[in-house]
């Protein structure tokens, strides 16, 4: 098979199997009859919407729906925050994934949280460079068709006029209330007299206006230059935090090779490092494309996949972190050769305990994350998962700036083999460093196959991943948009040794069988993760947007 110079192959084919690292894409196919965007809020995805319908593609609306997502979901991500922009260009066929996730300050070191309990989760001190704004400029300036400021309007007018508080934003707003109440202009946002508003109650945001004024006017050197960035940095150090001015001038974009996972008649285009989702995904696959899964029954698929994520989360916690920093051992992770060698502890009958497997050699998202879906009549997708970690990040605002910044800090290892907020362990690889972009499970994707295509992605912190790949399993068997949005999930990440279950995921029957294969079924005390879907399906046209029933977004088509 003949492939473009600069890809490097990973690995063999095995049972149809085969892994790569590619900026090159797929077969070209013919174009869309429609566009669709599916995201977490329906003032987003309208606002994605009417910039296509402006003459814009699918690039200027993933600015315009990243911004709009900055205001009325700003417990999940914002200005402060930073994530990943899976593109497809349909005219030239290019693939790449815009790195816009936060680094570590240069002042960081690797045991800066020793002895501080809620360092990496709150305030200041656990706040990395944000990369969000650098992303949106990246993106509008490099790929897209429209100003950035065009593509920044509808945020602009809605930060400044507002909109509804819905319920699950008023429930983030609960959680955080007494974090909240300790940064003044946050307090000012989201609290009614320092209560939480109710339903219906207008959140107005004139400051992140300003600031998304600026970012329009002056682009990403407005935000990481300058009066504001220093005003930044000053308002994080004064309050604890190590940002300097130098710090916010550094921040890159990188564009980096996605990776390219070939399963069956399937090729998935999805994150690489360091986003570990891709990886980790590309290892369970390979796992279970050693089974013949059509011919068995659903709870043996289930503990099989429960198996194959088992082990992929366990290499997630020993190899991977920020490719610029570490040596990925991403020829043993993805190849066929190591798969086979995972097959052989599995056992159809039986789970293995995590314990029994080879012990990790001595950070996540949360579910407040948010990911959107985009497609254009052109044909170009855009696969987006953006993030300011917990609700509200580090639940605190520079006074004067109107937006939250993250915590993305307690992604990386702060200890090696200490569980961060969500139960991960990481080893050396992800340890804290200067300047280095924590690992993360931020796993926007794109699966084609002869018949049609997938755009996907998911919130749900260390549960994205099998959100993803549940989703892209179910569309593989023919489920539609809809049906994949709305299927109940399971999760294993290999520690703590058990399977985490929606309300409702399983029956009795169901439940009674992987007990008895010796599963330790957990069940979560509400659903998880907030899934954006686009489809099209080649042969009738079709175009499907569907957003998660758990979340408050809609998938509409143009």
């Amino acid at each position: 098979m003949a492939v473009h110079s600069q890809v490097r192959w990973f690995a063999a084919a095995l049972f149809g199997v085969c892994l790569v690292v590619v900026s090159a894409a797929a077969t070209p196919v013919p174009l869309p009859p429609k566009a669709a965007i599916a995201s977490g809020h329906p003032l987003a995805t309208q606002a994605g919407l009417d910039v296509i319908a402006q003459g814009g593609n699918a690039f200027d609306a993933a600015v315009a729906v990243s911004a709009v997502l900055a205001v009325v979901e700003p417990a999940s991500s914002g200005v402060g925050g930073g994530g990943f922009y899976l593109l497809h260009v349909a005219a030239t066929g290019h693939d790449v994934m815009v790195d816009g996730r936060e680094t570590a300050p240069m002042a960081a070191t690797r045991d800066m949280y020793a002895g501080r309990a809620e360092g990496s989760t709150a305030g200041p001190l656990a706040a990395g460079i944000p990369g969000e704004p650098a992303a949106w400029a990246w993106v509008a300036s490099h790929y897209g068709r429209l100003p950035l400021a065009t593509s920044l309007k509808s945020a602009i007018r809605i930060a400044r006029d507002g909109f509804e508080l819905y319920p699950r934003l008023q429930n983030a707003i609960r959680v955080k209330q007494k974090q909240l109440l300790q940064s003044p202009d946050a307090a000012g946002v989201f609290l009614l007299k320092g209560a939480v508003p109710p339903v219906g109650a207008r959140i107005r945001q004139p400051l992140l206006a300003g600031t998304l004024e600026l970012l329009a006017r002056e682009g990403a050197d407005g935000f990481y230059k300058g009066a504001f960035a220093a005003k930044l940095a000053a308002g994080v150090r004064k309050d604890g935090g190590l940002w300097t001015v130098d710090d916010l001038a550094r921040y890159r974009v990188i564009e980096r090779a996605p990776l390219r996972l070939h399963y069956g008649d399937a090729t998935l285009v999805t994150a690489s490092p360091p986003s570990s989702g891709g990886v980790v995904i590309g290892d369970a696959l390979a796992i279970l494309a050693g089974y013949d899964l059509a011919s068995l029954d659903a709870n043996t698929r289930r503990h099989l996949t429960i198996e194959a994520l088992r082990r992929a989360y366990r290499d997630r916690a020993e190899y991977l972190g920020d490719p610029d920093f570490v040596q990925i051992p991403l020829e043993l992770l993805l190849s066929s050769q190591y798969a086979a060698g995972q097959r052989t502890s599995i056992r159809l009958d039986r789970a293995t305990p995590s314990s029994v497997l080879r012990p990790v050699y001595t950070g996540d998202e949360s579910p407040s994350t948010t990911h959107f879906s985009v497609l254009d009549r052109e044909g170009n997708r855009v696969g987006a998962t953006v993030s300011i970690n917990l609700f509200f990040g580090a639940t605190y605002m520079v006074p004067g700036t109107g937006f939250m910044l993250n915590d993305t800090m307690d992604d990386f290892a702060v200890s090696a083999g200490t569980p961060n907020a969500f139960g991960l362990v990481g080893a050396d690889a992800n340890a804290i460093a200067p300047g280095k972009r924590a690992l993360s499970s931020m796993t926007p994707t794109f699966v084609e196959r002869p018949s049609g295509l997938l755009i996907i992605g998911s919130p749900g912190g260390s549960t994205i991943i099998s959100n993803v790949l549940g989703g892209i399993l179910n569309w593989l068997d023919g489920k539609s948009a809809a049906e994949i949005v709305a299927a109940p999930r399971v999760h294993h990440q290999y520690l703590p040794d058990s399977v985490m279950l929606e309300p409702g995921a399983l029956n009795a029957e169901e439940r009674a069988d992987l007990e008895r294969r010796g599963h330790k079924l957990h069940d979560g005390r509400s659903s998880w993760g907030n899934t954006q879907v686009v489809t099209w399906d080649y042969g009738s046209g079709k175009v499907e947007a569907a957003s998660d029933p758990r979340g408050a977004g809609v998938g509409l088509v143009y």
